[in-house]
Order: C-alpha cells, then structure tokens, then sequence
C-alpha cells in the first residue's frame, strides 16, 4: 500500500511537467513567427480571435448571461 500513495503523489507532478511541455513545444514553433512586426501582429490576432471564439462558444452553449 505505501507504493500506491507513493504513486498517486507523483500524478500532480506528472500533469504540471505533462502541461507545460505542451506549452513549450507550441512556443518553439509560433516563435519564428515574431521575428517580422508583420507576422507576429497576425499572429496575435489569430491567438486573441480563437480565445474570443472559444469564450463566445462556450458562453452560448452554456447559458451564461452576464447581463
């Protein structure tokens, strides 16, 4: 039972290194793309429109109303 609980402590740290691995391997590839002022105003837009989209999708699917 002590190898058990030994285990289920080290999930939490699993899911923080799992998470930002995820967050770094998509940073090394969008960061060639800040190189030209051009690219990384795109690049921005595009971050912020997908993030406004997901946040107005999942406002309407649940029912929020702010107002």
């Amino acid at each position: 039972m002590d190898g058990f609980w030994e285990n289920v402590s080290r999930y939490p740290r699993y899911m923080v290194s799992l998470i930002l691995g995820i967050f770094i391997f998509f940073w090394e590839q969008i960061k060639p793309l800040f190189s030209n002022p051009i690219t990384a105003i795109v690049t921005v837009g595009f971050i912020v429109g997908i993030f406004a989209f997901l946040y107005f999708t999942l406002q309407a699917m649940l029912g929020l109303n702010i107002a």
